[in-house]
C-alpha cells in the first residue's frame, strides 16, 4: 500500500480520480474472467527498480507519465517515452510525486508533497521545473489537466475555510496569470478536471446538500451546469475533448456506477459495459475521452474483478484485460491514435503498467 509522507485518502476526489482511483482498485479485486481481444497489441511495463507502475496520461506521441512507488512504498513520478525510456520525475524537495497529465510538447503538470504541504508542478518538455501554487493557496495545490498550450487547470485548499469554500478551481495560463472561481451554489468544492486545446473546461461543484454537480466553463468564464439523467454524479466529469464532448461517472440509487457522454450540444448518452456489475461500488467508471470521441476507463464486477473497456464512437463496448492480469486491468487514458495506457494487477498482487495499440496506428 501507498502509506509513506502521502495520504491519498486525504485529497480531495478529483485530484485522485486516476492515481488513487486505480491503486484503490488494484487493492481491492479479485479474479477475471474476459479474454484479451486478439485485435489489438499489448505492450507492458516497469519503471526499473519499482515496486508498483501506475500509468495515468497518455500524449498523442505515445509518451506516458504516471506513478510508481520505490522498494521503500515512496511515490515518485515517471515519463515514459515513445521509445521505453524511462526517467524519474520529482520536483526539487518532493518526498512523494504523483505525475498527473502530459500534453503533446511533452509538458506535464503534477503534484508533489514537501514541507507538509501539497504543492502543484509544471515539468516542461526541457526538463525543469516549476511550482504551481494559486493566490492564497497555502496548504495545497492540485493540477489535474495540463493542454496542448501549456493551460493547466485543478483546484487548491483555501486556508480560510470554513469563512469560505475549502476547494476552488483554478486556470494557469503559460505566462503564469492565474484564474480562480467557485461554480455558482457551489458551497464546499469547485474543481477542474480536464480541459481541451481551446481552453473550454469541464469541472464539478459540491452543493449545500452535498451533492455533486457537472459544469462546462468557456474560455470567457461563462459556466453551463448539468447533471446526467437518472442519478447524480459520482466524483465529477473525468475528461473534455478537442470538440467539448465529456465522459464521467454517475450513481444510481443502488450505488451502481454508469458511464455517460455529454456531446456538445448538452444531450446524454447513458452507458454500461456489458460484464459490469450493479450494486455498491460495481458497475461503469469512464475515465478518458479521445478527439474522435472513443471512451476508456473500467467495468467494475463483484463476482470477477475489474476489466478495462474501450467504447468507441459508434457506441460499441469491449471489454478486456492485460496479458498477466490475474487480478484486474484498469484503463485510465487513450490518446488521438486510440491507444490506451493503464494497469493491471498480477497473480501476486504486483500492480504493472499497460499499453493497448491497435494495429497499423501509432
Amino acid at each position: 500500500m501507498i502509506t509513506n509522507h502521502f495520504a491519498f485518502a486525504q485529497l480531495p476526489p478529483v485530484a485522485r480520480r486516476r492515481g488513487a482511483f486505480a491503486f484503490g482498485l488494484a487493492l481491492s479485486t479479485l479474479g477475471l474472467s474476459f479474454s484479451v481481444s486478439a485485435q489489438s497489441i499489448f505492450t507492458t511495463f516497469d519503471v526499473p527498480g519499482s515496486a508498483q507502475t501506475i500509468p495515468i496520461s497518455i500524449n498523442s506521441k505515445g509518451a506516458v507519465i504516471g506513478l510508481y512507488t520505490d522498494q521503500n512504498f515512496v511515490g515518485h513520478g515517471f515519463l515514459r517515452s515513445p521509445g521505453g525510456i524511462f526517467t524519474t520525475i520529482d520536483p526539487p524537495g518532493s518526498v512523494f510525486t504523483v505525475a498527473q497529465s502530459i500534453n503533446s510538447a511533452g509538458a506535464i503538470t503534477g503534484l508533489y508533497h514537501a514541507n507538509f504541504a501539497i504543492y502543484g508542478f509544471l515539468r516542461a518538455s526541457d526538463g525543469t521545473f516549476t511550482t504551481i501554487d494559486p493566490p492564497s493557496s497555502t496548504v495545497s495545490t492540485f493540477p489535474n489537466s495540463i493542454n496542448s498550450t501549456g493551460t493547466i487547470a485543478g483546484s487548491y485548499v483555501d486556508p480560510t475555510f470554513p469563512a469560505r469554500n475549502l476547494f476552488h478551481g483554478f486556470l494557469r495560463t503559460p505566462d503564469g496569470t492565474f484564474t480562480t472561481f467557485d461554480a455558482p451554489g457551489g458551497v464546499f468544492e469547485t474543481s477542474v478536471t480536464s480541459i481541451n486545446d481551446l481552453g473550454v473546461s469541464a469541472g464539478y461543484y459540491e452543493d449545500p446538500k452535498f451533492v455533486n454537480h457537472g459544469f462546462l466553463r468557456v474560455s470567457d468564464g461563462t459556466l453551463t451546469t448539468f447533471d446526467p439523467p437518472g442519478g447524480s454524479l459520482a466524483d465529477g466529469p473525468q475528461s473534455i475533448n478537442s470538440a467539448g464532448a465529456i465522459t464521467g461517472a454517475y450513481i444510481d440509487a443502488t450505488f451502481t456506477f454508469h458511464g455517460y457522454l455529454r456531446a456538445p450540444d448538452g444531450t446524454f448518452t447513458t452507458f454500461d459495459a456489458p460484464g459490469a456489475g450493479k450494486g455498491v461500488l460495481q458497475g461503469t467508471t469512464p475515465q478518458s475521452i479521445n478527439s474522435a470521441g472513443a471512451i476508456t476507463g473500467a467495468s467494475i464486477n463483484a463476482a470477477n474483478g475489474f476489466h478495462g473497456f474501450l467504447r468507441t464512437p459508434d457506441g460499441t463496448i469491449t471489454e478486456f484485460n492485460a496479458p498477466g492480469a490475474a487480478k484486474g486491468t484498469s484503463a485510465l487514458s487513450i490518446n488521438s491514435v486510440g491507444t490506451i495506457t493503464g494497469f493491471y494487477i498480477d497473480a501476486n498482487g504486483v500492480v504493472h503498467g499497460f499499453l493497448r495499440s491497435v494495429p497499423g496506428r501509432h
